[in-house]
């Protein structure tokens, strides 16, 4: 594996078998362009294969915003359609998301500020959503008078309709709080600005603990259930049972584990 000499992301990885994405382009509000969808593409092709990986926290640079989307200023490389062509071109998400990558290694997301438009690619496929209590959530396509498509499609998948509906027809002109977020299930927890990283670490760092063969079989099973009906999907959660689990047998001493365990958190 060969991770790149990033221009738009940081990359790092601990001794936790945890890695931080962290999006950096403070200088544009952390808005992504070509060159990040290249370097996404890449960080999370490297940290599929990657042993030395079992969880990854993403989160940005600070300031006003996780990222409000596309850089619409920044043609620097050629759209982030990957290509002029009509016919030709792919959704930026294929690059960004996680999912859309096939890695299947638990994704925590730590959203600040704004978080509007194209950073849903990033929200839609993260497995754990928290955010800081000064996030808001909005997608401004329509008030562009551009169709919002891509990003509340993927966000269908995480919330109702009627807020996916609500948000996407509203554009500009309504944003969704922090807390609203979590009444609405956007997000599973809201954080003073300065734990978030904290807190993000931490919930990544005990997924890390656990053997990543049952942690990535859990999510690509769950993910990939949203995709068909319910018969179907549980005819393949029983293959991922046994791919994780070959015969039944545990990847863990489960009494040992049981022995050792510190009081559950109750959230």
């Amino acid at each position: 594996m060969s991770y790149g000499d990033y221009k738009t992301i940081l990359f790092e990885k601990g001794a936790d078998k945890v890695a931080t994405v962290t999006i950096n382009r403070p200088e544009a509000f952390n808005s992504f362009n070509r060159q990040m969808c290249l370097e996404f593409r890449n960080v999370w092709e490297n940290i599929r294969d990657d042993d030395e990986v079992n969880a990854i926290v993403l989160r940005a640079s600070p300031g006003r915003a996780f990222c409000p989307g596309v850089d619409v200023r920044d043609r620097t490389g050629g759209s982030v359609l990957m290509h002029e062509d009509l016919f030709a071109q792919v959704d930026p998400g294929d690059y960004l998301g996680p999912k859309q990558n096939r890695l299947w290694k638990p994704v925590v997301v730590a959203v600040h500020g704004m978080c509007a438009g194209g950073a849903f690619y990033w929200v839609n496929e993260g497995d754990i959503v928290i955010c800081s209590e000064d996030a808001t959530f909005f997608d401004p396509h329509v008030t562009y008078g551009m169709v919002a498509a891509l990003e509340p499609i993927g966000l269908r998948q995480r919330v109702a309709l009627s807020e996916v509906l609500r948000m996407a027809v509203l554009g500009n002109d309504e944003r969704i709080g922090a807390q609203t977020a979590l009444r609405i299930s956007l997000v599973t927890e809201v954080v003073k600005l300065e734990n978030l990283w904290a807190r993000a670490h931490e919930l990544a760092a005990k997924i890390a603990n656990k053997p990543s063969v049952a942690t990535q079989g859990t999510i690509r099973a769950i993910w990939e259930s949203l995709d068909v009906g319910r018969s179907v999907a549980l005819q393949m959660g029983l293959k991922y049972t046994q791919v994780g689990n070959a015969s039944g047998t545990a990847a863990v001493n489960r009494d040992a584990v049981m022995a050792t365990a510190k009081s559950f958190e109750v959230r």
